[in-house]
């Protein structure tokens, strides 16, 4: 019988992200197929409220690492706190969200473990007894199911994927677990992020909206309009909260000695060569939907796009809806209906 051994870290204010609420959801439901039992463990600085938060999702137990050496990501300290829950739940599956706090230590705890570890999973089933991890491969251009002899087996789930676990808080029972602690090296002094509103990469909107290269090119008139561009583009982003990306044509263009939006970096940048977002919509603007850019778009629930091409990639299957007008007339309608 598999042992299932679900891990998390806690968020400053002591709960849990809604991309780990997703993967409790994972956990649950591969625990109930496999008829295995399934353990929480949590890292964090006071991990009682997320114990509470998790207390009806069936864990037969909670483990949780608390402290101030854990609230805050750090390579030994997550590695040892994640080593020491495995260690107390002798897990066969381990999951955990693949987030950048734990992404970066699981594989050393697979590694002192001798377990193994599969990364960015997007889904999680049974099948003839066996658990199956599902990946894409190939910049999401195929995908597979499989699966793993060795144990502990640990898996990283995606962002996006499970519907997040929604169940009744109650009065959770934490085993604590004691880390052995390295020699500390590494001191945090602080978080540096940007205001609310200069942040425009935003995983959790409704709306991802996504720039191409005919913002910077010349317009009808035969000259361009970078600075009304970026105004339009900030101003939509400013009233809906929508996600930020852009095709690869117009974030390179600065190396080519071109006008470029100042806001855009290649961390916006979605498709082949860059990200993979999972939003309900997906808008496109000035861009002309080629496959590299396209396959970005893989798990985007309804595509529209706006381009002056009729004939453009988006027009070929690839958009359930294609406006055929000016972006910068159009933009600047919406913005004005915004408010």
């Amino acid at each position: 019988m598999e042992t299932i051994l679900y891990l998390a870290h806690t968020e400053e204010d002591g709960s849990l992200s809604k991309a780990a609420l997703e993967v409790v959801s994972a956990a649950k439901d591969l625990a109930s197929g496999l008829s295995g039992s399934l353990a929480i463990g949590l890292v964090g600085r006071d991990v009682q409220a997320a114990a509470d938060a998790l207390a009806g999702c069936g864990a037969a137990t909670i483990y949780g690492a608390s402290g101030e050496a854990f609230a805050v990501s750090r390579y030994s300290t997550d590695v040892a706190a994640l080593q020491a829950l495995c260690q107390a739940a002798k897990p066969t599956l381990v999951i955990s969200v693949a987030d950048s706090r734990l992404s970066r230590a699981m594989p050393g705890v697979a590694q002192r473990l001798g377990g193994r570890i599969d990364t960015h999973l997007t889904g999680l089933s049974v099948k003839d007894g066996q658990p199956l991890a599902t990946r894409w491969y190939y910049r999401q251009r195929m995908v597979a199911d499989f699966n793993r002899p060795q144990r502990p087996w640990f898996l990283t789930v995606d962002a996006g994927c499970f519907a997040a676990y929604a169940g009744a808080p109650g009065q959770a029972q934490v085993q604590a677990v004691t880390p052995v602690l390295p020699v500390e090296r590494t001191k945090v002094l602080g978080i540096q992020s940007p205001a609310a509103d200069q942040q425009t990469i935003r995983p959790d909107a409704q709306v991802l909206f996504v720039t191409g290269a005919g913002w910077t090119k010349k317009q009808a008139d035969g000259a361009t309009h970078v600075p009304e561009a970026a105004a339009l583009i900030l101003g939509f982003l400013n009233g809906t909260k929508a996600s930020l990306g852009s095709s690869k044509s117009l974030v390179d263009m600065g190396g080519e000695g071109e006008s470029v939006l100042p806001f855009l970096t290649h961390l916006h940048q979605v498709g082949q060569t860059g990200s993979t977002p999972r939003h309900p919509k997906g808008l496109a603007t000035c861009c002309h939907g080629e496959e590299p850019h396209v396959v970005g778009w893989r798990f985007i629930t309804e595509r529209r796009a706006v381009n002056l091409d009729a004939g453009c990639g988006w027009a070929r299957g690839k958009a359930d809806v294609l406006y055929v007008t000016d972006a910068f007339a159009l933009m600047k309608r919406v913005n004005e209906l915004l408010g």
